[in-house]
């Protein structure tokens, strides 16, 4: 008998991507049959419910269930879909997101051969628009420059990793750490991870489980998505303070030296020194890597975007990160 197999995906006004979601899964290798899909909907206003009810109704063979989640926070629709599921492997996918054909063949054969708690793969990050700014963006999240060593951003080889983005989780090691934490409304999966992980769970990535992710389309968007990451980091390590990771460390550490070398620089010259040959490095690191990435793509729009997206992230999520820590020095006072 086939592994049972359940699909939650945390939505909210997801109207324009739902269709596209559902209808990939539709397509997976995997039998139908074996698969039953759990929308856990924050009381969407935009009418992704009638889309989802139309695409049930003109795909009966697909069992498609749809939980309340008036919370709005994606760990609660987490919880409310798994304890809906019905399945032995529990597979998580984001609204916005498209699983490859053959996404959850290979994620139960890799759960399979190696025995992890949870295993995910590599994202294929896309423009969500057609225009300079947005390709920027998508070129941006999956470059080292704004992802870091993430390896499910930057691709690399297959091997135990902290944490994946769509896991695929075995039931019995989700009983054995509990539910998603309702407290973190961002970094929830990293956190879920570091549980497994401490449990003595192996989280494993595999570049040949890959999926559509869409970036950001515009830097509004993108400067809120990161200042939402580096906030709620900051307050998951309060949980695990061992999690910090050097890719993590580097945009506040930037970031604190930036405004207290700036503070200091009227009066001080040294501090001016130093403030102008930490801004030149970054300035002539992301002018370099922006020029290649110009080049290789064969696109000069990165010549300026690029550049804009990655001041978007470091200056975003490591503000946010800071604000975050000194939120948590005046709660601890």
């Amino acid at each position: 008998m086939k592994t049972r197999v359940s699909v939650i995906i945390p939505c909210y006004n997801e109207r324009r991507t739902i269709g596209s979601l559902l209808e990939a899964i539709y397509q997976q290798t995997y039998p139908l049959n074996d698969m039953e899909i759990v929308i856990a909907d924050g009381m969407s206003t935009d009418g992704t419910r009638d889309a989802i009810q139309a695409f049930s109704k003109s795909h009966p063979e697909l069992v498609i269930h749809v939980v309340d989640n008036p919370d709005r926070m994606i760990p609660v629709a987490l919880n409310r879909a798994i304890e809906q599921a019905r399945g032995e492997v529990i597979i998580r996918l984001d609204a916005h997101s498209i699983p490859r054909p053959d996404y959850v063949d290979r994620c139960l054969d890799i759960l399979e051969s190696t025995g992890a708690a949870n295993v995910g793969g590599v994202w294929d990050i896309r423009p969500s628009g057609e225009g300079w700014l947005a390709r920027s963006i998508a070129v941006a999240a999956s470059h080292p420059l704004g992802a870091g060593d993430a390896r499910y951003r930057t691709s690399g080889d297959a091997g135990e990793v902290d944490t994946v983005p769509f896991g695929a989780y075995r039931r019995e090691w989700m009983e054995r750490v509990g539910p998603f934490n309702e407290n973190l409304l961002t970094n929830e999966d990293y956190e879920y991870n570091a549980r497994l992980r401490q449990a003595g769970g192996v989280i494993w990535l595999d570049p040949a489980i890959r999926s559509i992710y869409y970036a950001r389309g515009d830097l509004i968007s993108l400067a809120r998505q990161y200042t939402r990451y580096g906030y709620w980091k900051a307050r998951m390590l309060r949980l695990y303070p061992g999690s910090l990771r050097w890719r993590q460390a580097l945009p506040p550490i930037f970031v604190l030296a930036t405004i207290l070398l700036g503070l200091a620089a009227p009066f001080w010259y040294p501090a001016r020194l130093l403030l102008w040959v930490q801004l030149g490095l970054y300035g002539a690191i992301i002018f370099l890597v922006c020029l290649i990435q110009a080049l290789r793509k064969r696109d000069i729009g990165l010549l300026l975007g690029f550049p804009l997206a990655v001041l978007t992230m470091h200056f975003a999520w490591g503000g946010a990160f800071l604000w975050s820590m000194l939120s948590d020095f005046f709660e601890a006072d």
